[in-house]
């Protein structure tokens, strides 16, 4: 068969839907928003898991930012991995500190919104990890606040650019499976026991739900839009786990079927996408691999980086003659985003993830687990 031709599609200016609500609004928030100097100066909040592997090195490669301080209670932490850099016990002093311009956040979902409310209030740009909020509600007070100040609100949602998703949006755009008619994205671990840590200790917005569902459910939104329906069962399967530790959803279209599926008890592999269109079908297996390079201590921009050594396997049937075909897959590029962030802040680009489309995944977050409590698919209210 002859290689399918495949479209470039842009990895740093995948543009979400911008932070202003109103278009009268617009260009004055633009002109308070637009940060006045060529350099982007960052406070990161907290020095966790998320802050050590993925926003600090992630901010530090980024040509036009620089990270100038950090509110952590480990300075000894901090400095073992940036010896120069400034560390705040209070992150208030971040929020007063004039020469910082934007407040990334990514500390517990529990303290996204009481952070970033007060972040925005005195005057600071911001970036929220995902999950946004952990409550829709909260999503929209956030986008109110933002508005009001004239600043950009951002969601680290990064896994827009791994490396299998970027192939499967390209194979998408060309049209190559036809109309998609299903899907089912897999995101599996094996961890068998519980450990003592928030993301696994029942509090609010604890669970995979809230750790992989917004990965997963973004991913599916800017695939195919807003669904009609979802439908989602949660358990906690591990001995001893008080959260969500596996569930599977389903995103119902008039003539498509999405399965978002996670659990922490899967030891074989499984597929990470499976697709199915009127045209052929995709199967790739393995995870993008920036997330365990970032683990070991590698720092971006290299020259390799986000490459990824599982390629995908297109079937194609066409006049009855059906045939494989290998897929290359295209580097993953997780400083797409904050490339983009600095472009936003400096008026050159737009917002890489917008309120608005992060309030459309917090939205399918709080169905799923109405849905889950009342045991049957719930629509959207505007479908």
């Amino acid at each position: 068969m002859t290689p399918i031709p495949l479209i470039n599609i842009p990895l740093c200016n995948l543009a979400g839907d911008g932070y202003i609500l109103s278009e009268k609004s617009q260009s004055q928030n633009m002109l308070r928003g637009i940060v006045m100097s060529e350099t982007v100066r960052v406070g990161l909040l907290g020095y966790g898991y998320a802050s050590k592997t993925f926003h600090a090195p992630l901010i530090a490669g980024t040509a036009g930012m620089e990270l100038v301080a950090v509110s952590s209670s480990n300075a000894e932490k901090v400095h073992a991995d940036w010896a120069n850099l400034r560390v705040e016990k209070d992150p208030q002093a971040l929020f007063s500190d004039p020469d910082i311009d934007l407040i990334v956040i990514p500390t517990p979902n529990d303290t996204h919104f009481p952070l970033a409310k007060q972040a925005l209030e005195a005057g600071k740009h911001v970036v929220v990890d995902k999950p946004f909020t952990v409550t829709l509600s909260q999503a929209y007070d956030l986008g109110a606040i933002a508005e009001r100040a004239g600043k950009v609100l951002s969601v680290f949602h990064n896994r827009r650019w791994d490396s299998d998703f970027l192939t499967l949006k390209q194979l998408l755009s060309a049209g190559t499976l036809g109309n998609v008619v299903y899907m089912e994205s897999h995101f599996d671990r094996f961890r068998p026991e519980v450990r003592q840590r928030w993301r696994e200790d029942g509090s609010e917005g604890s669970g995979i739900w809230y750790d992989l569902g917004p990965h997963l459910l973004d991913q599916a939104l800017e695939l195919f839009g807003l669904p009609v329906a979802i439908q989602v069962d949660m358990a906690q399967l591990r001995p001893g786990s008080k959260a969500t530790d596996y569930f599977h959803a389903t995103l119902i279209y008039p003539q498509r079927r999405v399965i978002l599926h996670a659990s922490m008890l899967v030891a074989a592999a499984s597929a990470r996408y499976t697709v199915h269109g009127t045209r052929g079908s995709f199967v790739k297996y393995g995870l993008d691999p920036q997330e365990d390079r970032l683990k070991a201590g590698e720092r971006p921009p290299l020259a390799d980086w986000g490459q990824d050594k599982h390629d995908g396997v297109l079937t194609l049937s066409r006049d009855g003659i059906t045939a494989e075909q290998t897929i290359a897959t295209i580097p993953g590029n997780y400083p797409a985003y904050y490339a983009a962030v600095r472009d936003a802040l400096l008026g050159k680009g737009e917002n890489p993830v917008g309120v608005n489309q992060a309030i459309q995944v917090m939205e399918l977050i709080e169905l799923g687990l109405l849905s889950h409590e009342q045991k049957k698919a719930v629509a959207l209210k505007n479908s």
